[in-house]
């Protein structure tokens, strides 16, 4: 099951989020999304678990707990949608 974890301080790791998340279960993989230009935290992530039951206890676990002084927000996972390009015009008006 993929979780979201948000409100990520910049000096969260993957290493850190790991930790966090296998008091609850086993972690297949962890990522925090950075900025392609500053190669920064953009201060969220993603964690995948093994199995539904350990995703829930984690959300559960640490939902609004501090990590490096921020209180996460940790939910499941929604699937990525497509985003539309908007603007444009394209076509002359009569």
């Amino acid at each position: 099951m993929n979780i979201y974890v948000g409100n990520l301080d910049p000096e969260v790791s993957e290493e850190d989020l790991k930790v966090a998340f296998e008091v609850y279960g086993q972690t297949q993989s962890v990522s925090i999304m950075k900025d392609r230009f500053t190669g920064q935290s953009r201060g969220f992530g993603f964690v995948e678990m093994a199995s539904k039951s350990e995703a829930q206890a984690a959300i559960e676990g640490l939902n609004g707990k501090e990590l490096k002084g921020k209180n996460l927000n940790v939910n499941e996972a929604r699937p990525k949608t497509e985003r539309r390009h908007g603007g444009g015009g394209g076509g002359r008006r009569f």
